[in-house]
């Protein structure tokens, strides 16, 4: 039951970190753009490199406690990033009969986030040593 508690904080405050950067990234970038999912972007840019980079840092620290893992990389990351958001959102935009937007939200996610993998794992390894 302990492991629920830490997987329900670390969600509760990656979720709302979520929605706040959402709401900020799309203002900020909306009205000078035009209208995409800026803030389902970032997220999922700073969530899969972060998931990353956590992971190298704790998998360095041999005696840092299981329960760690999951409050900030099930729990915060899990809640941070959004694959049925970025999917949704996707799907709206090849609704409104536009091919050129929702192609590039899909390309975008996908290398950007896999570029963030390997950005915050490549500097994870570089600061903190390990895998």
């Amino acid at each position: 039951m302990d492991n629920i508690i830490y997987v329900g904080i670390g969600g509760f405050l990656g979720a709302n970190a979520r929605y706040l950067l959402s709401l900020w990234t799309d203002a900020l970038l909306a009205p000078r753009w035009g209208s995409f999912p800026y803030g389902t972007l970032t997220v999922n840019v700073l969530g899969s490199f972060g998931l990353a980079l956590f992971g190298v840092w704790f998998s360095a620290r041999a005696g840092m406690p299981p329960q760690m893992r999951l409050l900030v990389g099930a729990g915060f990351f899990g809640a941070f990033t959004t694959f049925s958001t970025f999917a949704t959102e996707s799907v709206a935009i090849f609704n409104d009969d536009a091919v050129g937007p929702p192609l590039l939200n899909i390309i975008l996610n996908n290398a950007l986030c896999l570029l963030g993998v390997l950005a915050g794992s490549t500097l994870g390894r570089r600061l903190f040593g390990g895998v």
